[in-house]
């Protein structure tokens, strides 16, 4: 159901509510049946630790081990490579992401590029 949310000119903004979108990584999800494919659908997050991450991570590593300041580096930008994603999908009228992958490369020595990358569909539940 949309609010109306005030604002300080006499024009009124609507917010409709986001439906959530299914993310997959397979092709056709259980118990959903692919009614429409929209085409490719992806988010892409460019991110650098700052220097004091990569001072902790540099002395962390001299013991072995998880490097934890970089793996929450990486849970971050996953997560927000794939909010992009829905966010594109939904712009293309999808309801669902199936075939979801990641990608990631390293630009320079201190920069690192996650991709979340897709089929937007539109899906129905089946019949059961």
């Amino acid at each position: 159901m949309p609010s109306l949310v005030p604002c300080a000119s006499s024009r009124i903004i609507v917010e409709m509510p986001t439906a959530p979108v299914l993310v997959a990584t397979t092709e056709r999800p259980a118990g959903y049946e692919v009614k429409q494919t929209l085409g490719q659908v992806f988010g892409v997050v460019v991110r650098s630790r700052g220097l004091g991450g990569n001072i902790m991570a540099g002395l962390r590593s001299l013991g072995g081990g998880e490097i934890v300041e970089y793996t929450r580096l990486v849970e971050d930008t996953r997560r927000h490579a794939v909010d992009r994603m829905v966010e594109n999908a939904r712009t293309m009228g999808a309801n669902a992401v199936v075939m979801m992958r990641f990608d990631s490369s390293e630009i320079g020595q201190s920069m690192s590029e996650i991709v979340a990358y897709g089929t937007a569909a539109v899906i129905e539940p089946i019949p059961g």
